[in-house]
């Protein structure tokens, strides 16, 4: 393994939810001299810094003069590559990695990742678990919070390693992995991206430097996706829609059998956050969908439940704030197939607010300033036999540190009611 002994390492962001812990860790193992920055104050990062030692912190601002004397800094895929920072650091010819650049570096065995706007969590973690059926020694990382720089120590050439990739982690990659998967397209993000093409592209590095010996998997459902296919080196499989089918055609090309991948699927419970059921009070049901944090995605959570409870009515809790998205769809699907709407504050809601028109007046919608009152809402409006859905649309950080701390929220004030 390269050495990074005594070289000073910057890691850019911190963050809330892991991958900067790892990457910290990671490189302190190595005695590296690791310096920690982010424009977060220590308060705000208690959690994260309490989980380290043997580095140092500049947190609440950055300096420039750490952005000169590094040997390497690392940044968090949440740092914008326009940061001012790091033109500081490319103008002093600073090399700057991500911890997935350095794990694509340093991984001896063959990667899978899996991106998409939707579904990666779901597909990441339904691979993962079909193929530890067949290869024990099977590890699941990236943007699920746990950096795969963690692993290094736990791997070698026989190793399968699964990783959920964001956007945000391939903008920069220059490797591919071998077996690469896409679920869906649709436009997020767009306050990162200058538009929906320059999000695309992105997404593209998880095959744009495979061969003809990877494997590249799309999505025959999805029309952003599938057209991708004309752009693969490597050689290309469809699946048919659903998330289940993506996990279980990588699970076939690794041979599982069909009763393993049976037996996981009897078993599987879905993954927090997504569509998750949390509870059913007084004949209620409650369910979380923080990660829909885009108004593409809460359709498709509305013409789920709409579908699997064709007689009950759907109380939606959503809004937030903006990344530059376009909600008159939504706000169209809100009109035809819902009886009440709760939102949040927020400048998406402000947007969802004016393309629902007449619509958003009482009795239909209601503001709300928390998640506490927004649960109580919805429990106000719902009788026996409707559904509770948080399924936001938007981004969080308004009001909560992020959209796992929004649906930890929802399910903490629903187990209240």
């Amino acid at each position: 393994m390269k050495s990074f002994k005594d070289k000073k390492v910057l890691v850019m962001g911190l963050g809330l939810l892991g991958g900067g812990i790892g990457a910290t860790k990671f490189f302190a193992k190595q005695g590296a001299k690791v310096l920690v920055t982010d424009l977060k104050t220590r308060k705000e990062l208690k959690e994260s810094v309490k989980k380290l030692n043997q580095v140092k912190f500049v947190l609440g601002k950055h300096r420039k003069e750490d952005f000169i004397n590094a040997d390497l800094i690392i940044r968090n895929p949440g740092v914008p590559r326009e940061s001012k920072y790091l033109k500081i650091a490319k103008d002093n010819n600073i090399s700057i990695k991500t911890d997935i650049d350095i794990f694509f570096d340093l991984c001896p065995c063959p990667i899978i990742g899996i991106t998409g706007t939707k579904g990666k969590s779901t597909v990441a973690t339904l691979l993962y678990l079909f193929l530890k059926k067949k290869y024990p020694k099977t590890f699941l990382a990236g943007n699920i919070g746990v950096s795969p720089l963690e692993l290094l120590n736990k791997i070698d050439k026989k190793t399968k390693v699964v990783l959920e990739l964001s956007s945000f982690e391939l903008e920069d990659l220059k490797k591919s992995p071998h077996v690469a998967v896409i679920t869906t397209l649709f436009p997020d993000h767009l306050n990162r991206y200058k538009n929906f093409k320059d999000y695309v592209d992105a997404k593209k590095s998880i095959f744009k430097y495979q061969n003809k010996n990877d494997i590249l998997i799309l999505n025959n459902h999805d029309p952003e996706t599938k057209k991708l296919c004309s752009e693969a080196k490597s050689k290309v499989y469809f699946f048919k829609g659903s998330n289940i089918a993506a996990a279980v055609l990588v699970a076939e090309l690794f041979k599982i059998s069909k009763k393993d991948i049976k037996k996981v699927l009897s078993n599987f419970k879905g993954v927090p956050h997504r569509q998750e059921f949390v509870a059913e009070k007084k004949g209620v049901k409650y369910f979380n969908d923080t990660t829909a944090t885009n108004p593409k995605a809460v359709i498709f959570a509305i013409e789920t439940f709409r579908k699997r409870f064709p007689k009950s009515k759907i109380i939606l809790i959503a809004g937030g704030e903006d990344k530059k998205l376009n909600y008159r769809s939504l706000a169209r699907n809100i009109k035809d197939n819902l009886d009440y709407v709760v939102l949040f504050p927020g400048t998406a809601s402000n947007k969802i607010k004016k393309e629902l028109g007449s619509f958003f007046k009482e009795p239909s919608s209601f503001k709300v300033r928390s998640m506490k009152e927004a649960v109580k809402k919805a429990s106000a409006l719902a009788q026996k036999g409707d559904i509770v859905l948080l399924s936001p649309g938007a981004a969080s950080f308004n009001l909560f540190e992020n959209e796992f701390d929004r649906g930890n929220q929802f399910v903490k004030a629903v187990k209240k009611l």
